[in-house]
């Protein structure tokens, strides 16, 4: 596969709520009260219970790891959790070519809820699988 800077990688889509916010804390062991109750989520300023900031990671792995194919190999994705994951959302991680320097290829990444705002934006590099 040519890369070039500007491709738009193949999207990972997720609906999200309690009942995948519950299946990741149960591999995680991460069954948080911010996470799994409304009040608590209320509590912290957030207007009700919200998703895990590493689960939006873990969207973005899903669409980069897809994406390198076998052999492929992730090597860096750095994101800033600039705004929480809601019950209802459907939320996308998306990805854009920014340089190809060999079989290194740069990417600016990020997922967004449905109506676009980016929810964790970020950076990584990976080199394509053969």
């Amino acid at each position: 596969m040519t890369v070039k800077v500007g491709d738009e990688l193949p999207t990972f889509t997720r609906e999200t709520g309690f009942a995948n916010w519950n299946r990741y804390a149960a591999v995680n062991d991460e069954f948080v009260p911010i996470h799994m109750d409304d009040a608590a989520g209320e509590a912290a300023g957030n207007g009700g219970a919200f998703g895990m900031g590493n689960l939006q990671w873990a969207y973005l792995h899903n669409m980069l790891r897809n994406w390198v194919g076998e052999g492929g190999e992730i090597l860096s994705i750095e994101v800033q959790f600039r705004s929480p994951n809601v019950k209802g959302q459907t939320v996308t991680a998306k990805g854009v070519v920014t340089a190809v320097d060999g079989d290194v290829i740069s990417l600016d990444v990020w997922t967004e809820q449905q109506e676009g705002t980016k929810l964790a934006p970020g950076s990584a590099k990976v080199k394509m699988g053969k």
